[in-house]
């Protein structure tokens, strides 16, 4: 593998631990200093179809990379600085894709399956286990992964692909999922 995809390999792994680290430290165990991401996360959890605004992603990313192309380049040249960045830029955007889609579509694969329950698992039952939304091995690694039976989901946050149009669970769902509460 040359230099430049190397660091855009390194670049794209390095999200799967800001996006653990991300959500655990600055969306929970440091939640309570209400910085920015804080505020967004807990009214993402309270409203779990709430997702902060696309343009604060994008720009985010664009800091991001405005501060990662210079300190990476420093480090490996401008060119694998700059794949790095791109790297990671890059897999932040498919986890903010996947992350919409695991509240907005119903899984259609294993991954999926796994993602929504492992997420949902967060969300509905244990907010100080599960952080890494995409990938587990945050969690791993530092004790905080909980294995999911059936996720009980309150009724008045049921994703719209959980229910059907009077509100009941899907059928298809009813070996992971479980409402609970009044709608």
């Amino acid at each position: 593998m040359g230099r430049i995809t190397s660091a855009a390999v390194l670049g794209a792994a390095s999200w799967g631990a800001a996006e653990y680290l991300i959500h655990r430290f600055a969306g929970h165990e440091f939640a309570k200093h209400r910085n920015p991401f804080a505020v967004e996360h807990v009214r993402h959890h309270a409203t779990t179809s709430y997702f902060a605004p696309t343009s604060g992603k994008v720009l985010a990313a664009g800091v991001a990379a405005l501060v990662l192309v210079p300190l990476a380049s420093l480090i490996a040249g401008r060119r694998s600085g700059t794949a790095f960045a791109v790297g990671l830029v890059a897999t932040y955007g498919a986890y903010e894709v996947l992350h919409r889609r695991a509240h907005t579509r119903a899984p259609r694969t294993r991954y999926g399956r796994w993602l929504r329950k492992h997420h949902f698992h967060h969300h509905f039952h244990d907010p100080s286990a599960n952080h890494g939304v995409t990938s587990p091995v945050g969690d791993w690694l530092f004790g905080t992964e909980r294995a999911v039976g059936r996720v009980r989901v309150p009724r008045r946050q049921a994703m719209p692909w959980l229910v059907d149009e009077g509100g009941a669970l899907r059928p298809e769902h009813a070996d992971d999922y479980e409402l609970v509460g009044r709608g």
